[in-house]
């Protein structure tokens, strides 16, 4: 997991994912209508992925994508990104991190 954490403080807003997830799709693309550029790791497609997906795993993520890191904090999966955008307080998160300007 210690990779996990290193690699979400790297960028303000990372996203693991799975190339074929339809709500990974769906989430980076709300990030992409904010005007965010994430960074994206797509298990499925990268060099030790597996590794990763069984610590997410093991972090209490049960297998679930995306798993979305703001501001090097574990923020959760489509639900919490979700709930947070609907409750208007993504777009607050998302500047704190420094991901948005406006």
């Amino acid at each position: 997991m210690e990779r996990v954490f290193q690699l979400a403080a790297e960028r303000p807003v990372v996203v693991f994912s799975k190339s074929t997830c339809c709500m990974c799709h769906t989430i980076k693309t709300l990030f992409f209508d904010f005007g965010v550029n994430p960074t994206v790791y797509e298990l499925d497609q990268v060099p030790g992925g597996r590794e990763i997906e069984q610590a997410l795993a093991r972090h209490g993520g049960a297998g679930d994508f995306p798993v979305v890191f703001i501001g090097g904090n574990l923020v959760g999966g489509a639900n919490e990104i979700m709930t947070l955008h609907l409750n208007g307080s993504l777009s607050a998160m998302l500047k704190r991190a420094g991901a948005l300007w406006l």
